[in-house]
C-alpha cells in the first residue's frame, strides 16, 4: 500500500477547505465526489491508498459518473477532485498528481427556460390574497423577478437587509461578496405588505426577513414555495434559478448595459453574461434582426 487510505486524509483535507471560506454548495459537493470516488474503488477492487490512486481509475470513476448523472454533475465532481489531489500533492502525501493527467469532463450546455410574462403573471395571481402566506410568497417571487438574485441570497435576507426607501437589498453572494440589490415600486410595495403582517408572527423578533411555520424559511423552504406556487398556476417544475436566468434575458433583450446586469447579478467574469442570456439568445436575436434587419429597408 502506497500512502493513507483516502478516508483517513479527506477530514483534514475538508478543514483546509473550510479555511478557504467556500460557498455553502461548494464544500458539500468537494466531500461528495472524495466519498464517492473512495465508493467506486472498493466496488472496483482497487486501492483506496492515496499513492496507488491511477488517472485511469479516476477516469473510470469518472466515465461511472457520466453514465448515471448529468455532465454538470461530472464536471463538479472533476473540481472536487482536482482540490483533493492537489492538496494530497501539496501536502507530500503523494509523490505525483495523477489530476493532471485527467482531463474535465465535456459538459453539455443545456439552456434554462425563461419565464414568459404570462407565466409570471400567473405565478403571482395565484398569490393574490391578504393571508400571511400569500402576503410573503408575493414578496419572494417579485423579488426574484425583480432582481434575479439567487436562492441563498434570497434566504439569507435579514429584516435590515432591506430598505424600502432607497429600494435596496443587501445580498451576500458567493464568496461572501456583498452588494446592493434594486428592486421597484411594485416589489416594494409588496415588501411593506409582507412586512406589515410579519408584525403578528410568533417570530416577528427573528432577524431572518421570510419566516414560515417553524420560524425561518430558508432555501428549501422557498424552493419548496415555488415549486408549489408553479403547480397551482400549471407550471412544470418552476424552481427559483429561472427567475434569474428570465431576469437576464429581459433585462438584455430591453436593451439594458450589460455592465450593469453584471454588477447587479454579482458575476465576477463577463462571460456569465454568456452564461445567463444563452437561454432565449435567438429569440434576442429575431427581435434585433427585425429593427435592425437591411431586408426590409430596401
Amino acid at each position: 500500500m502506497n500512502g493513507l487510505p483516502l478516508p483517513e486524509l479527506v477530514p483534514s483535507w475538508v478543514r483546509s477547505l473550510r479555511a478557504k471560506n467556500l460557498s455553502a454548495r461548494t464544500l458539500p459537493n468537494y466531500k461528495l465526489a472524495a466519498a464517492q470516488l473512495v465508493e467506486h474503488l472498493e466496488a472496483e477492487g482497487l486501492s483506496v491508498a492515496v499513492g496507488d490512486i491511477t488517472p485511469d481509475a479516476i477516469r473510470g470513476y469518472l466515465s461511472h459518473v457520466l453514465d448515471t448523472r448529468a455532465s454538470a454533475t461530472a464536471a463538479t465532481r472533476y473540481r472536487g477532485l482536482v482540490q483533493l489531489f492537489g492538496w494530497l500533492h501539496r501536502e507530500g502525501e503523494i509523490a505525483e498528481n495523477p489530476m493532471l493527467r485527467v482531463d474535465p469532463p465535456r459538459v453539455e450546455e443545456q439552456p434554462v427556460p425563461v419565464l414568459s410574462e404570462g407565466d409570471l403573471r400567473a405565478l403571482l395571481a395565484v398569490c393574490d390574497g391578504r393571508g400571511f402566506d400569500d402576503r410573503r410568497d408575493t414578496a419572494i417571487l417579485r423579488l426574484f423577478i425583480d432582481t434575479g438574485m439567487r436562492l441563498g441570497e434570497m434566504a439569507g435576507l435579514q429584516v435590515d437587509h432591506v430598505d424600502l426607501d432607497l429600494q435596496v437589498a443587501i445580498v451576500t453572494g458567493k464568496g461572501n461578496r456583498i452588494r446592493s440589490v434594486p428592486f421597484g415600486d411594485r416589489t416594494t410595495e409588496a415588501l411593506d405588505r409582507y412586512l406589515r403582517v410579519r408584525r403578528g408572527h410568533h417570530s416577528a423578533s427573528a432577524p431572518w426577513l421570510w419566516l414560515g411555520l417553524k420560524g425561518r424559511l430558508g432555501d428549501t423552504g422557498i424552493a419548496q414555495m415555488v415549486l408549489r406556487r408553479g403547480r397551482q398556476a400549471g407550471l412544470d417544475r418552476v424552481h427559483p434559478h429561472q427567475f434569474r436566468h428570465t431576469a437576464a434575458h429581459r433585462w438584455l433583450h430591453d436593451g439594458g448595459s450589460e455592465g450593469d446586469l453584471q454588477r447587479i447579478m454579482g458575476w465576477k467574469s463577463p462571460q456569465m453574461l454568456q452564461r445567463y442570456g444563452a437561454s432565449a439568445a435567438d429569440e434576442r436575436a429575431r427581435d434585433a434582426h427585425k429593427r435592425l434587419g437591411l431586408g426590409d429597408r430596401l
